[in-house]
């Protein structure tokens, strides 16, 4: 597979599993979307936001708790069988307890995507029309190359923008509101390069 991206209609989790080891896939209304497994900066950024967020929210220290976050959760829903955002959440009254095995398959509260150059387009696209069709409340972009974070809210089925931050920002952003974020600390040695993946 040496394509930048790989579309499969009428796929099934037989596809996903048949992809090789440095490429990930999601199922989204029966299309495979597979793309290359992203880069270093991707996923320093990923593990920060997650580390932030996971320590207030899903343990409760420095925080209020009452969350489950999970970096690329597997999570299958009547539309999706196979789906996995970067970073996603569920507030536990609606998740009391996270499944021993299989996929999760309750919608998230929050999800978190960090945009790359070979994923952009379909995290912007594809990915935000869908996470609004099934009821995401909360949708995060990060931008490693620009440095910034964008937060979204679902209102009425159409994404409302609350706002965009950049570099040297402490941020209190929705739904975590209750915690003061230190974004630089997510963009700490990232080279500037225009090429990431």
């Amino acid at each position: 597979m040496t394509d930048a991206k790989k579309l499969v209609p009428g796929a099934t989790l037989a596809d996903l599993e048949a992809l090789p080891r440095t490429w990930r896939g999601e199922i989204i209304d029966g299309t495979l979307h597979a793309f290359p497994r992203p880069r270093a900066a991707h996923a320093q950024v990923e593990g920060s936001v997650h580390s932030d967020v996971f320590e207030p929210f899903s343990r409760g220290r420095g925080g209020p708790g009452g969350w489950w976050i999970l970096s690329e959760p597997g999570i299958e829903l009547p539309r999706a069988k196979e789906f996995s955002p970067d970073v996603a959440g569920w507030r536990r009254e609606r998740l009391p307890r996270l499944p021993a095995k299989g996929a999760i398959t309750v919608v998230p509260d929050w999800i978190c995507e960090v945009l790359s150059k070979s994923t952009r387009s379909y995290d912007l696209v594809t990915k935000r029309n869908f996470y609004a069709q099934i009821g995401v409340g909360h949708l995060w972009y990060i931008e490693p190359v620009a440095r910034t974070l964008t937060v979204s809210r679902l209102e009425g089925g159409r994404w409302l923008e609350i706002g965009t931050y950049g570099e040297h920002t402490k941020v209190s952003a929705e739904p975590f509101e209750a915690v003061e974020i230190d974004i630089d600390s997510w963009f700490e040695g990232i080279e500037d390069d225009e090429d990431e993946e």
